[in-house]
């Protein structure tokens, strides 16, 4: 039967039923984690931040389509927890702005309010990576918008963009050479694709046969590692791109408050304003409203640029990165194995509320406010022992919501606040976060992937030194740590000629697997051997609650044997999964 648009009860049970097929498959999402580890949380972060939208549409949606898309991007968004959270909210945030008028959708408009979703998402990314949720996203709502105009039935067309995203999901391998070495597809991609499934079950009444998503037949897991990948540096585009090719080297993001320092002819003309960036600089963002402009911009000419700012306001929370610097310090010390996008938020429409530790007087309140990201009572004590604040309980499979985050931020009464995500997959949603309270709060993230530079930046504060000063030294403490992990395998792979067995142990030095062993102190020694310079660095190693005690003084009577110049600490992280944390510092 044919279907020519959905109302608001059609929309609220498409998202039910998405959020069900994602729920009964997130454990599958999890497992296309590039590596093979016990932690791989996509399906999980996906899954909250999906229980998070439903539970506010439940208790809110009513009226039409653009009420209730509404309602489930406020939930969406203050859920969020992970990267492909953080973007899955953006990407719905951009549907609901679309839908916001409309009482029901028809084909036309639902594919556009698809391709607003893309272009949020894209545009809340300051560097989007291809082959992995956005790619999917945005071939799927293209197709939509392209299928739109040859049908009037939502069925239909549902079912080509589910088609369409499945084409896109199976091509990611080719976009991203370290999914096609490990032999899995995108897992946020994966879990867009459930979402979409539950849409066209509930626009047919028809369960789908549940069939793993597969990348291109060529893929094995045991395959030949592609030619042109470098472990140690998995994203092709970086690997491959020489440093002087960056032409737009310098990284600009910035607010421009207009309120504030503008000239007397100081019209703002958003077309024209991009156009003048242009001339010097790509990958430009403006986001503006009648008091505040955010700018993000790649430029050669950052003089040029604030020169043209000043026009319209006075310049605030200046940030400039020399993505030069950046690119041999990646191809010095290693990439993350799953890219990780850094956040550029929009103004919120609707600011989060302070609460009444951020109305204080500014002399009733601390100069300085910490929080951190922990997982292990023992690894908890440190952070605290080191002046933070709130210690969220998370890490990996357990990352904290953007609202966490804003409720944590609230609770302290201190007129600067740093935040120590300790995990690529938190930072995200901790930066959401702090876009969420701009204007009310002063919030800084230090983009901190692991607990060891955690640790490193807390010791590197210093209370009488100023915010931008703290920034940098925490900053600078972060990159000179290495950080080492050792947990087990849960799937037979082949990463960088290391052939990797199920139940054995493995390796991790920063974001690059080095060792596999059988047993757990020759793992944990090879590891340390690839990490250990001159053997005149100090080691610290957090002690896991699965690690056994025996085990532990083993290991530190080699290092003592062998390294008999490093100074070694050990301490009871308590932390799951991973058996041993390791910290060097020369």
């Amino acid at each position: 039967m044919s279907k020519r648009s959905i109302n608001g009860t059609d929309f609220t049970a498409m998202v039910l039923a998405g959020a069900d097929r994602l729920g009964q498959h997130a454990e599958h999402v999890n497992s296309l984690n590039v590596f093979p580890v016990p932690d791989g949380d996509t399906g999980t972060n996906m899954n909250l931040t999906m229980t998070a939208g439903v539970t506010e549409l439940k208790n809110n949606g009513a009226g039409g389509v653009g009420s209730r898309a509404g309602v489930l991007s406020k939930g969406l968004l203050m859920g969020a927890r992970g990267n492909s959270g953080v973007i899955l909210s953006q990407l719905f945030r951009g549907f609901g702005r679309y839908a916001a008028s409309y009482e029901e959708l028809n084909t036309v408009h639902f594919a556009a309010a698809l391709q607003s979703g893309v272009d949020t998402a894209y545009k809340a990314v300051v560097k989007p990576v291809e082959g992995t949720i956005l790619t999917v996203a945005k071939e799927a709502a293209k197709h939509a918008v392209f299928y739109a105009r040859r049908t009037t039935d939502i069925t239909e067309l549902m079912t080509e963009v589910l088609a369409k995203a499945k084409e896109a999901l199976a091509n990611t391998p080719e976009l991203l050479p370290v999914l096609k070495q490990v032999g899995v597809v995108d897992s946020g991609g994966q879990g867009l694709v459930y979402i979409y499934e539950g849409f066209l079950e509930q626009l047919t009444g028809k369960v789908p046969t549940y069939v793993p998503a597969q990348a291109t037949a060529t893929v094995r897991a045991s395959q030949v590692p592609h030619p042109a990948f470098d472990a140690a540096h998995p994203i092709s585009a970086q690997a491959k791109l020489e440093t002087e090719d960056i032409e737009f080297l310098y990284d600009m993001e910035f607010f421009i408050n207009r309120k504030l320092g503008a000239g007397p002819s100081s019209v703002f003309d958003e077309d024209q304003f991009r156009k003048a960036l242009s001339i010097n600089g790509d990958s430009i963002i403006v986001i503006a409203d009648d008091e505040v402009i955010k700018v993000h911009v790649h430029s050669k000419a950052p003089g040029e640029v604030l020169n043209l700012a000043l026009r319209y306001g006075e310049i605030t929370q200046i940030h400039i990165l020399n993505m030069r610097e950046q690119h041999r310090d990646l191809l010095t010390t290693g990439m993350d194995a799953a890219p990780m996008p850094e956040l550029f938020a929009e103004i919120p429409a609707e600011p989060v509320r302070s609460l009444d530790p951020a109305s204080l007087p500014a002399d009733e309140m601390a100069s300085y406010g910490f929080i951190a990201v922990a997982s292990g009572q023992g690894i908890s004590d440190i952070f605290k022992s080191l002046g933070v604040d709130v210690v969220l309980s998370g890490g990996q499979t357990m990352n904290p919501s953007t609202e966490d985050f804003v409720k944590a931020i609230h609770s302290i009464s201190a007129q600067h606040i740093f935040v120590l995500p300790n995990n690529s997959n938190i930072v995200l949603a901790a930066q959401q976060a702090r876009d969420l309270l701009e204007g009310e709060r002063s919030v800084t993230v230090i983009p901190s992937k692991s607990i060891p530079q955690g640790i490193a930046a807390a010791f590197a504060f210093q209370e009488d030194e100023s915010a931008e000063s703290n920034t940098d030294n925490m900053l600078n403490a972060v990159q000179h740590v290495k950080t080492g992990q050792v947990t087990y395998a849960v799937r037979d792979t082949v990463f960088d000629d290391l052939e990797i067995t199920a139940g054995h142990y493995i390796g991790i030095a920063d974001s690059k697997i080095v060792s596999t062993e059988e047993g757990l102190l020759e793992t944990s020694k090879e590891l340390l051997t690839k990490m250990l310079d001159g053997g005149d660095e100090i080691i610290t190693i957090l002690v896991g609650e699965e690690a056994a005690s025996d085990t532990t003084e083993s290991l530190a009577a080699w290092i003592h044997e062998v390294y008999p110049d490093a100074e070694v600490e050990i301490h009871d992280g308590g932390q799951p999964i991973y058996y041993y944390l390791f910290s060097v510092e020369s």
